[in-house]
């Protein structure tokens, strides 16, 4: 019978991941998505070499869905005009063609498989929701003619 990792040394393992891994990431959506590419869709877990050399598997799975969680409601507590401001420095450090990000994101919605399991579906829905209004967001900026202001995310149309 395997017993479940003690909560002090999850905490301690999460710690390590923020400071050798996470700290070096300005924005939650960029940490959203590096955790949620250390999980195995087929079982759920996730795995990360370090840190389990560190602790234990069991340890390093459960601390990295805890960031994970953490990040995800780091998200969620973001307004509008934030989120855009993270997909677009998200776009930038990935330095891929902006017209092709943009569609990928539109079509591929890789931020759905970004969310933690077992997180609330409404929760889910309304980060889909802004991350989808943010990608028309960008994408009117980068179709605006040079000049021409694009609505803000933050303001009324009758400002």
């Amino acid at each position: 019978m395997l017993t479940p990792p003690r909560r002090s040394d999850v905490q301690e393992a999460a710690d390590d991941l923020q400071r050798r891994t996470l700290a070096g990431m300005a924005r939650a959506l960029d940490r959203m998505i590096c955790l949620a590419s250390l999980r195995d869709y087929n079982t759920g877990l996730y795995h990360h070499e370090g840190l389990a050399s560190r602790f234990t598997q069991e340890v390093a799975s459960e601390a990295i869905a805890c960031c994970h969680r953490e990040e995800f409601h780091e998200l969620l507590r973001c307004s509008l005009q934030e989120i855009v401001g993270q997909l677009e420095g998200y776009l930038a450090a990935t330095r891929t063609n902006p017209s092709e990000f943009i569609a990928a994101w539109k079509g591929l919605q890789p931020y759905r498989v970004a969310v933690p399991a077992g997180s609330d579906p409404l929760a889910a829905e309304l980060l889909g929701s802004n991350i989808k209004v943010a990608l028309a967001i960008l994408e009117a900026r980068l179709h605006a003619p040079p000049g021409e202001p694009v609505a803000s995310p933050h303001r009324s149309p009758d400002r």
